[in-house]
């Protein structure tokens, strides 16, 4: 299990302090849960399917895919989520500044973007 949550982490690209901050363990207990010299608490394993979304089954045997089907609303909530819980004011003030958008400035949005993306 242990290579698993290092394997999440990496996936969820988190160091291992913000990973712990999430599920309450500091960064020296996460890297000893890693390195396989701290075993995961029953608390924890639920602690981590349930923040992250991931499949339990997957996180005690290795079977199944890494995280549970979401909708797009429910993987747009455990984004901003996870913005609004992080100490990143500049994300945080970029969702702000987006959702203050007009309908106008969405589509100059959309064409600065897809103008980006052609050239």
């Amino acid at each position: 299990m242990n290579e698993r949550i290092k394997a999440l982490r990496e996936a969820l690209d988190l160091s291992q302090e913000a990973f712990g901050k999430e599920i309450g363990l500091v960064k020296s207990s996460i890297s000893n849960i890693e390195n396989g010299s701290r075993s995961v608490t029953e608390k924890h394993i639920k602690l981590i399917s349930t923040c992250f979304n991931v499949n339990e089954n997957w996180l005690r045997t290795g079977a199944g895919d890494m995280f549970n089907p979401m909708s797009e609303d429910e993987e747009l909530d455990l984004y901003i989520g996870r913005i609004s819980g992080s100490d990143d004011n500049f994300k945080k003030n970029l969702l702000k500044a987006l959702c203050k958008l007009t309908e106008d400035e969405w589509d100059v949005l959309k064409k600065i973007i897809s103008e980006m993306k052609e050239g």
